[in-house]
């Protein structure tokens, strides 16, 4: 907790990902994750509903912490590139928000 803002439940990695490919294009319900571009760089498109930025992840002592109820897609993996996550729950599809047409309107009803 002294530098990831919960308590760690599960930890994976993408790598070997192919040019142009994109990973992730989901949101969590109550996930909260960290993303940690351990070798290379990628890009992280970050949505909540009403607002979208980029954030390019190419630092190992650097990460990015995704709250719940966001919209996430990676873009642009460098070659050898390697994200590991760091996550609060163990996964359970039920948390997942896989079209976003279903998060945005989820994200509208919070409000």
């Amino acid at each position: 907790m002294r530098n990831v803002p919960f308590e760690i439940q599960r930890v994976y990695y993408l790598y070997d990902i192919s040019e142009g490919a994109s990973r992730a294009g989901h949101s969590h319900k109550n996930l909260q994750q960290v993303l940690i571009a351990v070798s290379g760089s990628f890009d992280v498109h970050l949505d909540d509903g009403r607002e979208k930025r980029v954030v390019r992840l190419s630092q190992p002592q650097e990460g990015l912490y995704i709250p719940r109820m966001i919209w996430r897609e990676i873009h642009a993996f460098s070659s050898g590139a390697v994200c590991v996550s760091l996550a609060s729950l163990l996964y359970d599809e039920a948390d997942y928000f896989r079209r976003y047409d279903d998060f945005l309107l989820a994200v509208s009803e919070r409000t």
